[in-house]
């Protein structure tokens, strides 16, 4: 699903990342995990397309995304990618049914069935009560939720999420990692996780530990990888692939 050659990226002359290789299989749950500045978030803002590498090539869903032009990589981004950040990013004047249509709207998605969409992925997650509730009307478990509805409105192939349980107290957070296994079973997409939270990497297919640009050890997930939909994705024992 994601294949990362050579990226370096600088701000600059501080080099963030400095040669990253990176292959992420289709329906995979990955962690991205290590210090503060070890470029994690930079990583997975170049993935996402937000930034863009000095060198280096990405291949998300066979596309070349770092050949395409500003317009269509805004499309691509759009189209193929949902993100998922530590604090919900909500419209405050959005009801949480409207809050996940609005990527569907910018896709050219007609109304009735970006309203369709939406209700199906509330009903998934338990929130079909809360459809017409603004976001101050919610806990902050149930905005994490719509947010991630709205990640996943129109079925994008990767999910990147950046601390996305960092607001969280445990409950609702140990219920938001549990979604996300549930989502991959569903609908099969790709999940790269920024985390600091260790319950959380633990969980995942695989962790890339990242120190000062770095991956600290060979990425082998392609031969030890294996699908996820054919097995129980909760049984650390029986789907994870070994940590790097």
């Amino acid at each position: 699903m994601i294949d990362i050659k050579n990226i370096t990226k600088s701000f600059g002359s501080l080099q963030v990342l400095k040669g990253i290789d990176l292959h992420i299989n289709r329906s995979e749950v990955v962690s991205i995990v290590g210090p503060s500045g070890a470029g994690k978030t930079t990583l997975l803002q170049i993935i996402g397309t937000l930034d863009r590498p000095d060198t280096g090539s990405i291949m998300v869903d066979g596309i070349d995304v770092t050949a395409l032009s500003s317009k269509k990589l805004s499309d691509f981004r759009n189209r193929h990618l949902g993100f998922v950040f530590q604090f919900h990013q909500l419209l405050p004047e959005f009801t949480a049914i409207e809050n996940i249509m609005i990527p569907a709207y910018i896709a050219g998605t007609s109304p009735k069935q970006a309203r369709a969409r939406a209700k199906e992925l509330l009903d998934f997650m338990g929130l079909a009560d809360r459809a017409t509730h603004k976001p101050n009307e919610l806990s902050g478990g149930e905005k994490q939720r719509v947010a991630v509805a709205r990640a996943l409105v129109n079925n994008p192939a990767v999910i990147l999420a950046d601390e996305p349980s960092g607001s969280l107290d445990t409950k609702n957070k140990e219920e938001l990692h549990q979604l996300f296994f549930d989502l991959r079973n569903q609908f099969g997409q790709t999940f790269v996780i920024v985390t600091h939270d260790e319950s959380l990497a633990q969980l995942t297919d695989r962790t890339i530990h990242l120190r000062d640009g770095l991956i600290e050890t060979p990425d082998t997930s392609l031969s030890s990888f294996h699908s996820p939909l054919s097995s129980n994705l909760c049984s650390n024992s029986e789907t994870t692939i070994p940590s790097e």
